[in-house]
């Protein structure tokens, strides 16, 4: 038996700026074991800064622009917290990121700029900052969508200039102002004339000025000039993250303060990199370059502490060079500090768009994660292992085949107290009267997040009670958790019960102890009593009856493609968030004649346990079932959850094969729920779960026998 590592260092990077995304791959390649990594960010995506204005301008996609955090993580096998850092305890070491504290022994910030202009009035209400970049995408894409009016950027800086110009590509000439000078500010004389001329161009004006405030539809000048806009952009400089100045952090004009290791002064184990961070040693202008290049110090230097070794210095260069786009796909060049040549055109643009390219390569095309060979193996290893690694969530449940096989040869209950034994989503008991329903559950880990898969694990729980029309009553824990050093598990152990607490309580249910222990890989899971007076079981569907599915079906391959780094993270995330959130106010459904919960044995599986139980069969309108993102792509590109090929022989469809109705037998993880109801009442529950804001369709029918599903498409 190999020797399991524990994990005895908590690493956390705060933001996902290019040092941090820098690090992450080169951690992916080289990793410490012993660390557990963590990376915190509000967006599952990071925008590349260097081709943002190529995007405006319409050159790149917002794909092709985006670093896929989620992606990275898990090639570097970190866990990510999606959410926005808001304090920080240098002293005791932990973060605050909402309601959640995220302990740490070391910690790096990467979190960039806002383009907030606080002291403009009204800028907050009806301007768009230029960071964070996702606020002004949306924006950005609105007022393109909308297609009226006049646009204008403040601040004359290069950013400001550069961004306009992309914006006058996409908007044609007289549309857009640039409000500050008469020149480009921070340039040199050459690259000045280029960029004025190219303003010239494209039709931007440049507004000499200082703005006082922003209305909606207009922007006041100090000299009494008003301008109007449709769309206001704040890019006037550098605007530090404003909670800073509450962690007692050193800094310099809002800038976290760093020695040459790149470490806060005063304050060892604490990193800062990027637009964020003040080199007290060598200051140099917020440009991307210096980022870039202190990854590999950075990245040096946090295994370093983990390890207590010595940390090396970081050595900015003195010149770079500076690559600017002009919006039509020409760009200029300049090597700061300024030279009296500024070349330009579409040879440099094109020798920009190779380096950016260049640069996303390195985080987007990783190299692949091969299992490690496991030599000389008995007869069918291979043909279980298969191509992929084994899945997570209901993904890993065992299959449905060998669960019928022995839970229909158990004996029926031979207590008069126990009104239900095996098949059902839960076992029903009498106690004083009532009954009371009874069900466990746990997941494999597929997030190293232990705060988000007990919140998600606490909702796959629970939906067992919910199915059989029962109100949540208690709770029992029962935790795996890999092998830690005491703070650490100390550390998982608090988010674990904060987050199962937090959506125990919301369901009106109360915790009442449980078990830990530690094992190769985190697996939490809960025991559920609920108490309902007549629980709805699988089996009193009658021919007739419609068929109402809430939320969406395509989980497990999402999870699946996330494992294998073919999933967008942004998809991934949303997937997060919706099983994280449970199935909402389903109270409409209690009136069901059957339900279950869609979970491991996909939505045809468990349709066809209610149809077993009914002695009815089921007719499916593919068009009906609403599916994940990400999900139907996935499936076309062959992506399966390892869970699939037992799900399909126990349930199979009649009707089309393709990658639309594979999704019939994809494992759900906390998914929604599957109701018979009587037809002529169908459209009202339906208008009552779509009014408590839950997402609800009718996808079908229960039809006379034989028992199966039936499959076809409705037309559009």
């Amino acid at each position: 038996m190999q020797r399991q590592i524990p994990l005895t260092r908590d690493i956390v990077l705060v933001g996902g700026g290019h040092a941090h995304a820098l690090v992450l791959r080169m951690w992916g390649m080289k990793p410490l074991p012993g660390v557990r990594l963590t990376v915190v960010d509000p967006r599952p995506v990071a925008p590349y800064t260097g081709m943002l204005p190529g995007h405006v301008a319409g050159h790149y996609t917002a794909d092709e622009i985006g670093i896929d955090l989620v992606r990275l993580c898990r090639f570097a096998g970190a866990r990510l917290i999606i959410g926005a850092a808001g304090g920080l305890d240098p002293v005791n070491r932990v973060l605050s990121v909402g309601d959640r504290r995220i302990g740490y022994d070391l910690l790096s910030l990467d979190i960039g700029i806002t383009g907030d202009l606080p002291q403009v009035p009204g800028f907050d209400r009806h301007g768009t900052p230029v960071k964070p970049f996702v606020r002004f995408a949306a924006g950005w894409e609105a007022f393109v969508t909308k297609g009226q009016g006049p646009a204008v950027v403040i601040g004359n800086g290069l950013g400001g200039v550069e961004l306009a110009l992309s914006m006058a590509r996409r908007l044609g000439p007289g549309r857009v102002s640039v409000v500050g000078g008469e020149r480009v500010a921070h340039v040199g004389a050459a690259l000045n004339r280029v960029l004025l001329r190219q303003l010239r161009v494209l039709g931007v004006a440049l507004v000499p000025g200082r703005v006082v405030g922003v209305e909606g539809g207009a922007v006041h000048l100090a000299d009494g000039q008003t301008l109007p806009s449709a769309f206001t952009v704040g890019a006037a400089g550098a605007t530090p993250q404003p909670w800073l100045e509450d962690t007692g952090l050193p800094l310099s004009d809002g800038f976290i303060r760093t020695g040459a290791d790149l470490q806060v002064e005063g304050h060892p184990g604490h990193f800062a990199a990027g637009d964020c961070a003040h080199l007290v040693a060598s200051p140099r202008p917020k440009a991307g370059v210096f980022a870039v290049r202190a990854a590999k110090v950075l990245f040096h230097n946090l295994r370093a502490a983990a390890m207590d070794k010595p940390l090396r210095s970081f050595r900015p260069q003195k010149h770079f060079l500076r690559l600017v786009s002009l919006g039509d796909r020409t760009a200029v060049a300049e090597k700061w500090p300024a030279l009296p040549l500024a070349p330009a055109g579409r040879l440099i643009w094109r020798w920009k768009d190779r380096i950016d390219r260049r640069f996303m390569s390195r985080l987007t095309d990783l190299p692949p994660m091969v299992a490690p060979d496991s030599g000389e193996v008995a007869a069918g290893v291979q043909e279980v292992l298969g191509q992929a690694p084994l899945c997570a969530g209901c993904g890993s449940k065992v299959g449905p085949g060998v669960l019928h096989q022995f839970l229909s040869g158990m004996d029926r209950p031979a207590r008069a107290d126990v009104i239900s034994g095996p098949g059902d989503d839960a076992g029903v008991l009498e106690v004083g009267g009532r009954r009371q329903v009874l069900t466990t559950d746990h997941l494999r880990a597929f997030t190293e997040d232990p705060g988000l898969m007990a919140r998600i694990a606490a909702q796959h729980a629970l939906g067992d009670v919910r199915a059989m029309g029962a109100d949540p009553q208690s709770a029992l824990v029962q935790v795996i958790l890999p092998r830690a050093s005491e703070p650490i598990q100390a550390r998982m152990m608090e988010e674990i019960m904060q987050a199962a607490g937090d959506v125990f309580h919301a369901a009106g249910a109360v915790i009442l102890g449980g078990h830990s222990t530690m094992g190769a890989e985190m697996t939490l899971g809960f025991t559920v009593t609920g108490l309902c007076d007549a629980p709805i079981t699988l089996g009193g569907a009658r021919p007739g009856d419609a068929l109402i599915l809430t939320g969406r079906i395509g989980s497990g391959v999402v999870l699946a493609g996330e494992m294998q780094g073919k999933a967008r993270g942004a998809d991934v995330v949303q997937l997060w968030q919706r099983m994280a959130e449970g199935p909402g106010d389903v109270a409409a459904l209690r009136g069901a004649r059957a339900m279950t919960d869609v979970t491991g044995f996909g939505l045809a599986g468990h349709l066809m346990a209610i149809c077993r139980a009914s002695g009815t069969g089921a007719r499916l309108d593919l068009a009906q079932i609403p599916l994940h993102p990400g999900a139907l792509d996935l499936s076309e590109k062959g992506v399966r959850s390892t869970l699939y090929p037992a799900n399909r022989d126990h349930a199979p469809v009649f009707g089309p094969e393709d990658a639309r109705t594979a999704l019939l037998h994809d494992p759900q993880t906390a998914g929604g729920f599957l109701a018979a109801v009587a037809p002529d009442q169908a459209e009202v529950i339906l208008a009552d779960l779509r009014a408590a804001g839950v997402e609800a369709n009718r996808i079908g029918e229960i039809i006379e026998g034989p028992v199966g599903i039936t499959v076809g498409t409705s037309p559009t």
